[in-house]
């Protein structure tokens, strides 16, 4: 990244703030980035721990799979998913927080006995794929937001901070050889001064 600068003391004062801000920034985001690391990681490991779940949900289902064209579908609905908003290491994600079914009546007495195991199962079994969901959108948000911050760390570490150090190194010098020139001129017209006042007398 070539930074734009002039051979200046101002403009060596605005890249040496440049510079602090970016410095004293770095240990921040790469704690932020270790942060996402570690949540995403944890939220893969959820979202493979609920997948389990979910085909261990889906088996039980199948193991009653005869049964289950005696069952009326219109028993059990979603009613409403509430979820809430939660900041993890400063990125906002939803998060699950609870799964309101509605449950029509029916006679204990007239359906079959496997009835409220079934209402049970298939309440199981949405609550799990519903959460799951979740936890995959908070994945892919998590997962955005590191690779975003991956590359903030890089882009200070290996560009800008150097490319700042670079041009303050670059400056300095340029100042030092003005400021030396401009001796070496006085120490030669001090000479030739004093070598014409030495003519003249």
């Amino acid at each position: 990244m070539a930074i734009k600068f002039q051979y200046n003391k101002t403009s060596l004062q605005q890249l040496e703030k440049q510079l602090k801000v970016r410095v004293r920034t770095l240990p921040i985001i790469k704690n932020k980035e270790s942060a996402l690391r570690v949540e995403v990681k944890r939220s893969k490991e959820e979202a493979a721990r609920q997948e389990e779940q979910l085909e261990r949900d889906i088996q039980a289902y199948e193991a009653m799979f005869a049964l289950w064209s005696e069952f009326d579908a219109t028993l059990i609905s979603v009613r409403h998913v509430h979820l809430e908003v939660k900041k993890i290491a400063g990125v906002r994600v939803p998060v699950l927080d609870n799964v309101e079914f509605e449950l029509r009546r029916f006679s204990l007495f007239n359906s079959p006995k496997w009835y409220a195991d079934g209402v049970a199962l298939l309440q199981r079994l949405a609550h799990t794929a519903i959460e799951r969901e979740f936890t995959i959108a908070r994945l892919g948000l998590l997962e955005h937001a590191r690779k975003k911050t991956t590359q903030k760390v890089n882009l200070f570490e290996k560009v800008q901070i150097p490319g700042y150090q670079d041009a303050l190194r670059k400056i300095k010098r340029f100042m030092e050889d003005e400021e030396n020139l401009s001796k070496s001129s006085q120490k030669i017209m001090k000479s030739h001064q004093t070598n014409r006042k030495e003519a003249v007398a």
